[in-house]
């Protein structure tokens, strides 16, 4: 063991286990290090962070000697970007971790146990995966540690890219990404090199200065390309120059918008998004369904994976054409119109106007007849009176957001006792202690985890949870 800069780095640690979150362990000396940048087999110097009496937290600073199915990654911006990190994990050794994390949390924060957890539905995809992608502008990249160490001047630059870790005004400059079809790369670096041949201004996180902002894209796969381009305020001659290069170079864009943000934050939940080529929207199918993405509206952005997913929530509703199904944070209406052709009655609830709109437009498309959206906070829309008006429902369908459910929610929903709760989570930690508040009256059945995202430690999983016979 030795201090360097007054940080503890341990050396030649031999990593045990995999913890939770991405991250490896090992027991050193009667203490629990939790360590980032290691996978179990690896032999590391691991430097030190949080540093308690029991457990501390650490990053591997070198693999003296690489686990035997550690990989090479296979992105050049690996180790700077801050997502996909497991690359050098085998697939297989992912769902193992996945599958492992699940259960951990609900035993061990749920407070339950599981009696059927069924094993891990992997992505057949696993890279190119994403419909949905999303970079920012800068002018201040983010630089690497060689770069820093350098001799040499370093001039600090413009990025289009991705948010550095734990630095809020510093981007990487993204050259190839590959979450998403290669058309990301193309509109990206297309964008990068005419901003720079004209000068154009990249966006100042810290002082609110500057004039490109965000690209957000989404490719369905039917083969719809929608762009937004945001900015920090208008410019007309040089956005319509700016959109008319891109469409030019890209072609293959079937609806391009620009959205001007003047605010300090990235949301444009409250903006309205200007439609400058196109219909203004996508169109996205699962199965035989088709459904309108607007540039605001969330969707699963794992096509392929969704379908899964939402096949696994309409076998756990276990519907026989007789129950009113409650659709919470329905978004677009997704998951309800999924499982609809089986339910007497759709009561989908979300928070976002835009996407009920496109709900409602979905169900239409669909020729839905028996699905109704509302738009509102769930927990001040589901209350007694609305219960009354649309039916007591038989089955919940509940997918929040990473958060969980709001308590106040979930008293509602002990009130209401509907004889199955399925619960569609992005977030098994959530999940898990919004199921030990609903074991009071609720007893786990089933688990199905599901990997949306290869290469991350994140975790779809798909609860489903019974009426106890004794409430």
């Amino acid at each position: 063991m030795r201090k360097k800069h007054k940080n503890i780095v341990l050396e030649n640690i031999l990593i045990t286990d995999y913890a939770a979150e991405g991250k490896s362990m090992v027991r050193h000396e009667g203490k629990v290090i939790f360590v980032s940048g290691a996978i179990p087999g690896d032999t590391a110097d691991i430097q030190l962070g949080k540093n308690k009496k029991d457990w501390a937290e650490g990053r591997a600073i070198k693999i003296v000697s690489p686990a035997p199915d550690r990989l090479t990654p296979f992105c050049k911006h690996f180790g700077t970007c801050g997502g996909c990190k497991w690359q050098m994990l085998p697939y297989s050794k992912q769902l193992e971790y996945k599958q492992q994390e699940a259960y951990q949390n609900l035993k061990r924060i749920g407070k339950v146990d599981i009696p059927d957890l069924l094993p891990i539905i992997g992505s057949e995809k696993t890279t190119q995966y994403r419909n949905k992608l999303e970079f920012t502008f800068s002018n201040k990249r983010f630089l690497t540690s060689e770069e820093i160490n350098t001799d040499a001047a370093v001039v600090q630059q413009n990025a289009l890219g991705y948010h550095a870790p734990r630095v809020f005004d510093k981007v990487i400059d993204i050259q190839e990404c590959h979450l998403l079809d290669d058309i990301n790369n193309k509109i990206r670096n297309t964008i990068r090199a005419y901003a720079a041949e004209k000068s154009f201004e990249f966006y100042d996180i810290k002082n609110h200065t500057g004039w490109l902002r965000n690209i957000i894209i989404r490719l369905t796969s039917i083969g719809e390309l929608m762009v937004n381009i945001c900015f920090n305020h208008e410019a007309e001659s040089e956005r319509v120059d700016l959109l008319n290069h891109l469409l030019l170079q890209v072609p293959s864009i079937t609806t391009l918008l620009y959205t001007i943000n003047p605010k300090w934050n990235d949301s444009i939940y409250d903006l309205t998004p200007q439609v400058y080529s196109g219909k203004g929207y996508v169109t996205e199918k699962l199965k035989n369904l088709e459904f309108i993405i607007s540039p605001k509206s969330f969707f699963q952005t794992n096509t392929q994976q969704a379908e899964r997913l939402y096949e696994v929530a309409k076998e756990f509703a276990g519907l026989t054409g007789n129950e009113i199904v409650y659709d919470l944070y329905c978004g677009t209406g997704s998951i309800g119109i999924f499982l609809s052709d089986l339910a007497k009655k759709i009561i989908g609830v979300e928070v976002i106007e835009d996407a009920i709109e496109d709900a409602k437009k979905n169900a239409r498309l669909n020729n839905i007849n028996h699905a109704y959206f509302f738009a509102g906070d769930v927990i001040k829309i589901c209350n007694d009176v609305f219960f009354n008006t649309h039916g007591r429902p038989d089955v919940i369908i509940t997918d929040p957001p990473r958060a969980g459910m709001h308590e106040k929610l979930i008293v509602k929903l002990l009130e209401m006792q509907a004889p199955k709760i399925v619960y569609v989570s992005c977030n098994t930690a959530t999940q898990a202690r919004d199921i030990a508040l609903l074991s009071e009256k609720y007893a786990v059945v089933k688990m199905q985890p599901v990997d949306m995202f290869p290469h991350t430690h994140h975790i779809e999983s798909v609860v489903l949870l019974s009426l106890k016979t004794d409430v």
